[in-house]
């Protein structure tokens, strides 16, 4: 369940269709109702991925126990969370009334009113049960808009019977005594060096439309520690790093805690997962970054009104504590309830050990969530990319950082 590994959305297309709903009207500029005040009845619609359809029917079973009264049609997603913004763009009104989608569509979700603010008592909520980090995941501009349920981070998975604890703990000692394998074309897998570096995205609160600062030395600098990394015979650039991995090619892998159980069938005794290594950058040791994501529910703003209470209900419930331990035992999730997290079946999780540092600030940076996204996505991989293969010479760093910034910090 690769919710976080997309390379791009097609930005342009993605963008018309968005102001071409955005014009139709339909949205309501209320809040998200509460789920808490009286008897709640109506009949609502469930997006999730493909994947979880299975179990989601079990937390909806249990759903029903609390609310008999209200009527779920549970569906997976047409394209998957990732391109949720796309599909509720298509036609809102045709839309799930309650859906799957990571933080960095939320900007752009709320600014084309598909979206609202949770109430006051549902963001008090949230705040009380779930982790600092996970609660701005879902807020923009000082409002929350969705409830999270999952924290998403990659780390370094290894073998470790080629590999040690501390081998893993250097970039540098880790491709001289091993190969990792992963793949330099994802953006998602290799911007996050630039955070490493010393830039920001969209400035420190992640919302700042001017506030990149690829387009320094630091941004250089970033570029040329992905450049020496093609001459590096410990790195492995493949766009399948599982079967790498599984064929004994590579001892290593970046990857996500959706592939956790796939990478525990293939390693057997020999798994092994650890927070990012440490990088050198400009002649610095640094902690290699990842983006941090929040998986979450939002409830559409198309949902007819006599449903919104009901639609609340639903994605309240389907992220409480004991529906994240439901996603997390079932598909391997990081869950964001503190309770949750501080049980002992994920507190001595290996996986969840290590996205729970990844987490934690300097070594992950919180995915933004400006309607600038789409079009970042696009930008990046180029950048990125151009920058390892040498496609991107050295001499075209700066003017290449210009024009990256200049295109992502256009007002939509």
């Amino acid at each position: 369940m690769k919710l976080w590994k997309k390379v791009a959305v097609a930005g342009t297309t993605l963008l018309a269709a968005v102001a071409l709903v955005a014009c139709s009207g339909g949205s309501s500029s209320s809040s998200t109702a509460s789920s808490k005040s009286g008897s709640v009845s109506g009949s609502v619609s469930l997006w999730v991925d493909t994947t979880q359809v299975p179990f989601y029917k079990t937390i909806v079973k249990n759903f029903n126990k609390k609310y008999p009264d209200i009527k779920v049609k549970l569906t997976q997603s047409p394209n998957g969370s990732a391109n949720a913004k796309t599909d509720v763009g298509k036609d809102p009104a045709k839309a799930a009334d309650v859906f799957e989608v990571p933080n960095d569509q939320l900007g752009q979700l709320a600014e084309s009113g598909y979206i609202n603010p949770l109430s006051p008592t549902a963001e008090k909520t949230v705040k009380a049960n779930n982790t600092s980090v996970s609660v701005d995941g879902v807020t923009w501009k000082g409002k929350m808009y969705a409830f999270p349920f999952a924290e998403q981070a990659q780390t370094i998975y290894y073998n470790k019977s080629k590999l040690t604890a501390e081998d893993v703990k250097s970039w540098d000692t880790l491709t001289s005594k091993g190969v990792l394998a992963t793949d330099f074309s994802n953006s998602y897998n290799f911007y996050p060096v630039m955070f490493s570096a010393g830039t920001e995205l969209f400035g420190k609160d992640g919302e700042t439309l001017k506030g990149t600062t690829a387009n320094t030395e630091q941004g250089v600098n970033a570029l040329k520690w992905l450049a020496a990394q093609k001459s590096n015979k410990g790195v492995m650039q493949t766009s399948n790093a599982l079967n790498q991995l599984k064929s004994g090619h590579a001892q290593a892998i970046i990857d996500g805690p959706w592939d956790a159980a796939n990478l525990k069938k293939i390693l057997g005794d020999n798994f092994a997962v650890a927070p990012y290594p440490t990088i050198n950058i400009g002649g610095e040791q640094k902690q290699m970054q990842a983006f941090l994501g929040i998986e979450a529910f939002a409830v559409n703003s198309h949902t007819d009104a006599k449903n919104q209470k009901a639609a609340a209900a639903l994605a309240e419930f389907i992220t409480n504590k004991q529906s994240q331990l439901i996603v997390y035992e079932e598909s391997g999730q990081i869950p964001t309830d503190k309770a949750t997290q501080a049980s002992d079946k994920v507190a001595s999780d290996p996986v969840a050990k290590a996205v729970m540092v990844m987490s934690k600030p300097g070594y992950s940076t919180l995915m933004p969530k400006m309607p600038q996204m789409a079009t970042f996505w696009d930008a990046a991989t180029p950048l990125i990319n151009g920058a390892y293969t040498g496609s991107v010479k050295e001499a075209q760093y700066t003017t290449k950082l210009d024009a990256f910034v200049k295109r992502i910090s256009k007002a939509n």
